[in-house]
């Protein structure tokens, strides 16, 4: 620690460049003009917003961001160096670089020898002509640049001297700053920190940076080991997203630079925004979250098992190596047939519930009678909370009696489906039927609502948003096999919650976790106490 305490490392964010090269990760040119302007506000320095030269949309996204200030923040573009046998102010690429008109430019050229003989088609000389021209070209124009060295440790692996020699035709032109990237994402921590002690030897007053990717999952371990070796720049993306397996990512480098070395390379006070932002990206770029992902999964501070939660209870240092709010992030204790009296005493606290030991007792042998029948209330803080709210007595204000569903054919083709339901509500009987083009469980859905809302109006504001079904019993038993629904919904007041239900027919399940939903909703608003 002591030789990084005090140290500035200077971040580079690629998410709206090498981020959109991964699988399934697209960015509409909004979010790409909402991102830049996140990534400004939390503290990154040097934000990479596309490769003009190689699409309309980096162009429009460049020409949109004229007159935009992300002060201190600093927006660069991206871009290859000259083509061979073409000066600079000839080369279609450069000059798309040159309109965007932004106070850094990144530039990558070839380190490898195989590239430059194959990729290329040219020699080792002209290589680096064209590395030295480029640079030149906007170093001479008062462009900050930004050299990145493809596939510089494979190059250095292959012929060392020349994989320098570009790197000084690169410092010699005025590049500030000497990107080593392990484009392949196969490089070991140790040969990252010996090749980069080298480099940073060999280039004294020249910045030294690191570009991983994550192909042997090793980004984050050959950045770090990079940084110790005297790097003091890193290059990555937000979620670690990126081609192939990815990126370094950069919410796991920032907080651990900070934690376990003292780096900040943004102001420590925006840290409590790491998880928001991790957030922000996954909704702009309509991806799942990442429950696993480390200081910011929704998973990181979870705990299951009965002997952790114990121990946390008690001292969070004993199972937790940060404080989760530190990052923005909570503790989580979860419910299985895992948990003992510990997590379902902690869970319930968290609601406002206090259950003694008896209670505890009788809630946690249900918890695991359910979850043998396939229950799973890791996720569904809402049915879980409802266990205990039964178990001290609580009343719900309906239930059902029955139900049916058809589904009948369209003449144009396609499928609507029909349902009817009994609830029963005090001493009242409801029976209601209702249709949707949107299968069976929706219509279900409605029929359900049209029988409460009557008596329960406020419900109308609890909006179903997201429906999963699970198979438990395996591909022996086919369709014969029980299902698991878990059921997300939304309130005004409550926010999102989810509930469960089982069974071997999945339209039972799936009208167990409905009703699940809307009980909650009109209990824990506090509606349920006075019936009004």
């Amino acid at each position: 620690m002591a030789r990084l305490a005090g140290a500035r490392v200077e971040l580079l964010d690629t998410t709206l460049r090498d981020g959109t090269q991964g699988e399934g990760f697209t960015l509409a040119l909004e979010d790409k003009l909402a991102i830049a302007r996140r990534l400004a506000a939390f503290g990154i320095p040097l934000i990479e917003g596309g490769w003009p030269g190689s699409n309309p949309k980096d162009r429009a996204f460049f020409r949109a961001m004229r007159g935009v200030d992300l002060a201190p923040a600093r927006l660069a573009a991206f871009g290859a160096t000259r083509r061979k046998d073409r000066a600079p102010e000839d080369d279609p690429s450069i000059r798309a670089l040159a309109e965007a008109e932004t106070p850094v430019v990144v530039l990558f050229g070839k380190s490898w020898t195989l590239h430059v003989a194959e990729a290329l088609a040219t020699t080792l000389d002209e290589n680096l002509a064209m590395i030295a021209d480029s640079v030149r070209y906007f170093a001479r124009r008062g462009r900050r640049v930004i050299y990145d060295a493809e596939h510089f440790f494979d190059g250095y692996r292959a012929d060392p001297d020349y994989a320098l020699a570009t790197l000084a035709a690169a410092a010699e032109a005025g590049a500030d700053t000497l990107v080593l990237c392990d484009t392949n994402g196969g490089s070991l921590p140790e040969e990252v920190a010996e090749v980069t002690a080298r480099v940073v030897e060999a280039f004294p007053g020249v910045t030294v940076g690191i570009h991983p990717h994550d192909d042997a999952g090793l980004a984050h371990a050959n950045a770090l080991a990079a940084i110790r070796a005297g790097a003091r720049h890193a290059q990555g993306t937000v979620g670690g997203y990126g081609e192939r397996t990815g990126n370094l990512n950069l919410l796991t480098l920032i907080p651990t630079l900070y934690f376990k070395y003292r780096v900040a390379t943004v102001p420590p006070e925006r840290l409590p925004e790491l998880t928001a932002l991790a957030r922000f990206v996954e909704e702009r770029a309509n991806l799942p979250h990442n429950p696993r992902a480390p200081y910011v999964g929704a998973s990181a501070f979870a705990h299951k098992g009965g002997v952790h939660v114990s121990a946390v209870s008690k001292n969070p240092r004993t199972y937790e190596h940060v404080d989760p709010r530190a990052v923005g992030n909570r503790r989580r204790v979860l419910v299985s047939d895992l948990a003992g009296r510990a997590n379902l005493v902690a869970r319930l606290a968290e609601a406002g519930v206090r259950l003694e030991g008896e209670e505890a007792a009788a809630l946690l042998g249900e918890v695991k009678a359910l979850e043998h029948a396939g229950y799973a209330f890791e996720d569904a803080d809402a049915s879980f909370w409802l266990l205990a709210y039964r178990l001290k007595g609580g009343a719900f204000p309906f239930a059902v009696r029955g139900f049916s569903v058809f589904v009948h054919d369209r003449e144009e083709g396609g499928t609507w489906s029909e349902a009817t339901v009994r609830v029963r509500v005090g001493e009242e009987e409801r029976h209601t039927a209702a249709h949707s083009p949107h299968g069976p469980v929706s219509a279900l859905d409605r029929a359900f609502r049209q029988a409460i809302l009557g008596f329960f109006p406020a419900l109308g504001s609890v909006e179903l948003a997201d429906y999963k079904v699970r198979v438990l019993a395996g591909a022996e038993r086919g369709t014969e096999s029980g299902v698991r629904v878990t059921v997300w919904m939304r309130h005004p007041e409550l926010g999102a919650f989810a509930t469960v239900g089982a069974d071997e027919n999945i339209l039972a399940a799936s009208l167990k976790a409905l009703v699940d939903g809307y009980a909650y909703a009109w209990i824990s608003a506090g509606r349920g106490r006075d019936g009004a």
